[in-house]
């Protein structure tokens, strides 16, 4: 997921979304919420569109700007609240267009217009009115309320609002200027697709339905791409070194050279910014509304993690060196490009598992049932579909979300529309988006999962690799916590707008469900005989996956510390590829593939910026959650219910170590995860 925060942030700091026009909805002005999709075939009436949502925001910030008496929640922090809410859906609507649309007119509009968006929210960001008039109000009673009201200062005084008007200027330029370059370099991304051929001698070792899908031009080459569908089974399957190393030369090599000085504007840009609001580095300034507060913590967390993990990703790595030995002698030291292709067949030789003999067994459609199954249970909702339902593209899936927890009434919840497989000008990435806001009694709160796995055409039952389903589990969790968070009254308090470091832990602790026998056996059925999965393939992949956690762990620390470094130093001269071989060389024993260049597709530094350790910490807390339940009875036991209304319901109506604290009964710890990442050796 592309991180969220709260607030005036909300619209661009999450990959938004688009929506359905919503029968509960209703808005501040007299703007009906549809969605700009409806609109997306004319560029000029999607401009429209967005004008009418500017318009409204502004009616919104005159009303509590007019108010001549004492200012209260009602009378200033609502019409401030429904200000925030049509800038959302604005940024919402166009972020995703600029996405997701099929044509390159309509990009090319959404993105200006996305930036229009930006504009604005700067300009609220920056109104010295609006944040004296939010400043008066007397401390709320209501805990939740005075949390948004408090965080909201906070948020105006990290804008910058209480410099001198000169200054502002300054500031809404350099934001202006941050919303372009990131634009771009998004969207130089998702442009960026790259072919390499192959003969079919060098497809040796993928999957049969792989190579089915791929045809061979008149000369028998096979012509491949950069996009997921591609890269993961060759990087794991493909018996061909070269081929792999091709592919993982492609792959990190997207938007190379377009990327380069953007990325350089980028960071100059995000270091003026800190310097003019009086912060060192844009990683100090990043990190002052987080759980983890400041750069040094951040440094100290990667620390702390690379302190436990080091040693067992050794002790991983000098087993997979000393397999790929016997069955290649002479072999010194093994590639980056290579390490998937090693990781399998020695989880094919150490624990009789092959990823691909679990993949007929995890065809699209069956697994997209059972993750909507498994998360009915495990959330106490149910998924209706929406048959009728208008769309940006005919491919995506849309469900209305009922609430069947005990005195529920079975109200509806909320709107997700599942957008799920590669098309050209898509967005390459996975991730999972709000679309609308929920404000209580006035609005459901509506999202969507962006996704790229396999299958979507005639004839393609979509198998999955293991790993990608892990992927879908951990998407949906950010979707959950979405349409089970924003039930309250204000809409720059739902579940997308927690601390952007904690954004990311109820999804991987949703990953952890996957290795349960009973919920994999509920969905996981052979394509074609519709046999069960056997529990002994379960164990077996279980086993195997259990295998190079702690490797893994390093990967987020290298692309964490990565990410820091870029943000807590002088811009100017930065070497991105030098950066990047250091970090390989500190946390990595793999030998790294000359020529690549990470920067220029790692689309985590629009969002994210400094900010990539959130995986690391929310792994840690994850890990913690998880660690609470009855792994004998996931689903239905009292922890499931327990955990929706302790960490997922409250949103962001309170600081996210106190959801930790009130799920676990006391900060999060690492023991949990120290015992997860040595599961193998045990």
């Amino acid at each position: 997921m592309r991180a969220g925060l709260s607030g005036l942030a909300f619209a661009l700091s999450a990959l938004a979304g688009l929506g359905q026009p919503n029968p509960a909805s209703s808005s501040s002005s007299a703007v009906d919420p549809i969605h700009a999709w409806i609109e997306a075939k004319d560029p000029a009436a999607l401009g429209a569109w967005v004008d009418q949502r500017l318009n409204a925001a502004k009616a919104d910030v005159d009303k509590l700007a007019a108010v001549a008496g004492s200012h209260t929640v009602e009378n200033t922090l609502r019409p401030y609240d429904d200000a925030v809410n049509e800038l959302t859906l604005a940024g919402n609507n166009t972020y995703l267009l600029y996405s997701l649309a099929d044509t390159a007119n309509v990009r090319d509009k959404a993105q200006a217009l996305s930036s229009t968006v930006s504009s604005a929210l700067t300009d609220l960001s920056l109104n010295p009115k609006v944040y004296a008039a939010l400043a008066a109000i007397p401390s709320p009673s209501d805990a939740a309320t005075r949390h948004y009201l408090e965080r909201t200062l906070l948020q105006y005084r990290l804008a910058g609002v209480d410099k001198d008007e000169a200054t502002r200027k300054q500031i809404r330029a350099l934001q202006d200027k941050i919303t372009d370059l990131t634009l771009t370099f998004g969207r130089n991304v998702a442009d960026g697709t790259l072919k390499i051929t192959a003969t079919r001698a060098e497809l040796d070792g993928l999957p049969v339905d792989f190579i089915a899908r791929h045809k061979p031009d008149a000369d028998g080459v096979y012509t491949l791409t950069t996009d997921q569908p591609d890269v993961r089974p060759v990087l794991s399957f493909a018996s061909d070194a070269d081929l792999r190393r091709r592919m993982y030369l492609a792959y990190y090599s997207r938007a190379y050279p377009k990327n380069t000085q953007v990325l350089r504007d980028l960071l100059a840009t995000r270091q003026q910014l800190a310097t003019l609001l009086g912060y060192p580095h844009f990683a100090d300034l990043n990190t002052a509304d987080t759980m983890i507060g400041s750069s040094a913590n951040i440094t100290r967390l990667i620390d702390q993690v690379d302190g436990v993990s080091r040693p067992v990703a050794a002790r991983e790595y000098a087993e997979l060196l000393s397999f790929a030995q016997q069955k290649q002698p002479g072999v010194a030291s093994l590639s980056q490009s290579d390490e998937g292709y090693w990781q399998e067949l020695f989880r094919r030789a150490k624990y009789g598992f092959d990823a691909q003999s679990v993949r007929p067994y995890f065809p699209y459609r069956e697994v997209q049932a059972g993750i909507l199954a498994t998360a009915a249970r495990l959330f106490h909702v149910s998924f209706r579909p929406v048959k009728d339902a208008v769309v940006w593209d005919a491919s995506v899936d849309t469900f209305d979300v009922f609430d069947t927890a005990p005195g529920s009434a079975g109200k509806r919840l909320g709107r997700i529309y599942l957008d799920m497989h590669p098309r050209e000008g898509k967005d390459k990435w996975f991730s999972s988006a709000p679309i609308a806001p929920g404000i209580a009694g006035r609005q459901l709160p509506e999202g969507m999962l962006v996704c790229n796995f396999t299958g979507g055409t005639a004839g393609d039952p979509g198998l999955m690799e293991y790993s990608d389903v892990v992927t879908f589990f951990h998407e949906f969790g950010h979707l959950m916590h979405h349409i089970l968070g924003s039930q309250g009254e204000w809409a720059g308090a739902g579940g997308f707008n927690v601390e952007a470091d904690f954004v990311e832990a109820p999804s991987q602790m949703l990953e952890e469900m996957f290795h349960d026998v009973k919920i994999l056996q509920s969905f996981g059925k052979q394509y074609q005989t519709g046999e069960v999965i056997p529990a002994a393939l379960i164990a077996k992949m279980n086993a195997a996956s259990a295998y190079g956690r702690a490797s893994e762990l390093q990967w987020f620390l290298q692309f964490s510390t990565y990410a820091l470094q870029l943000h807590n130093q002088a811009p100017e001269g930065l070497d991105f590829d030098g950066l990047w071989a250091a970090g390989t060389r500190r946390f990595s024993p793999f030998v790294p593939v000359d020529g690549i260049h990470y920067y220029s597709s790692f689309v985590h530094l629009e969002g994210y910026a400094s900010n990539l350790y959130t995986y690391l910490l929310d792994k840690v807390i994850a890990i913690d959650f998880f660690a609470q339940f009855d792994k004998q009875n996931l689903l239905d036991g009292p922890t499931a219910m327990r955990y929706r209304r302790a960490v997922l319901e409250p949103g962001a109506t309170k600081p996210a170590a106190e959801l930790v604290r009130d799920f676990l009964g006391r900060p999060q710890g690492i023991d949990a995860l120290k015992s997860w990442m040595n599961e193998e050796f045990r």
